[in-house]
């Protein structure tokens, strides 16, 4: 799938090019901010695409060949990418249309589900390998989001990543099965796998760990979102409230841990340590 300034354009419906890609949406690859889907950390999320782990990052455009078939489009104009998507957020239209100079890689497939399609064209589907290809398309299997019925990783890793979308929720949630939250989650740094988590952590304050493991967003009343992973386990906090942790072994498990007297400061530690959007 070849990416020019002619064969790349936010898709209208109005026309269908063989050879053009049809966009749907797009992603940030960076030690800050990466899909949930494709690693613990950047490194790990840029060896799934088979691309450098550059600093400066990458933007992922996905979208749809003239036949139908699904594509997504490694580019290292991070900014161009990142300033769609916040007009896309803000509900407005943004044309991406990256120069055929940026673009690092045409990778076959998406590495995350999408329930839309392009208009006018084929319902989305994986293109046909190359031929004579041995391994598929080129030296790589179509890229595939993780299967929502089963239970691992990259289910572990999205399901910290919506904890952290909706985290009023879940702590309502929380709330509500407890008289006393503040107090009650605290029992849950007993339990063996949160232990393991909380010690792996305070290993990342006192050695950094590879770029992305720890992340910080915003949050309301000037508090932090913490977001971390490691060998077999996902951490959400936010700096002035709780946490919670996910565990591979425990699937769909949510296990919450109390502030109590440690909490506080760890979170205080791994704000300062974490890698931060620009």
């Amino acid at each position: 799938m070849a990416g020019t300034d002619d064969s790349m354009d936010s898709s209208t419906g109005e026309s269908v090019d063989d050879d053009a890609l049809y966009v749907l949406t797009a992603a940030l690859l960076t030690p800050a901010r990466f899909p949930a889907a494709l690693g613990d950390d950047y490194p790990q999320a840029c060896a799934a695409l088979g691309v450098e782990p550059y600093p400066r990052g990458y933007g992922l455009i996905m979208g749809q060949d003239g036949d139908g078939a699904r594509w997504t489009v490694v580019v290292d104009d991070v900014s161009l990418v990142a300033v769609a998507i916040a007009s896309w957020d803000c509900g407005m239209e943004h044309d991406l249309s990256p120069d055929e100079r940026s673009v690092v890689a045409a990778l076959p497939g998406w590495p995350i589900a999408l329930a839309v399609a392009a208009p006018g064209i084929p319902a989305p589907h994986d293109p046909e390998p190359e031929p004579g290809s041995e391994e598929g398309y080129g030296a790589r299997p179509a890229l595939v989001p993780p299967d929502t019925g089963t239970w691992g990783p990259a289910q572990r890793r999205l399901g910290a990543d919506e904890i952290a979308k909706h985290w009023p929720a879940w702590r309502e949630q929380l709330d509500n099965a407890t008289d006393t939250p503040e107090a009650s989650p605290g029992a849950a740094p007993s339990h063996e796998g949160v232990l393991r988590v909380l010690k792996e952590l305070r290993g990342y304050v006192e050695t950094a760990p590879p770029p992305g493991r720890v992340r910080s967003g915003f949050a309301p009343d000037e508090a932090r979102m913490l977001r971390a992973d490691g060998p077999g386990w996902s951490f959400v906090a936010r700096t002035d409230d709780i946490a919670f942790v996910l565990l591979d072994e425990e699937p769909g498990e949510v296990l919450p841990v109390g502030r109590g007297s440690e909490l506080p400061g760890l979170l205080k530690a791994l704000d300062e340590t974490a890698v931060r959007p620009a």
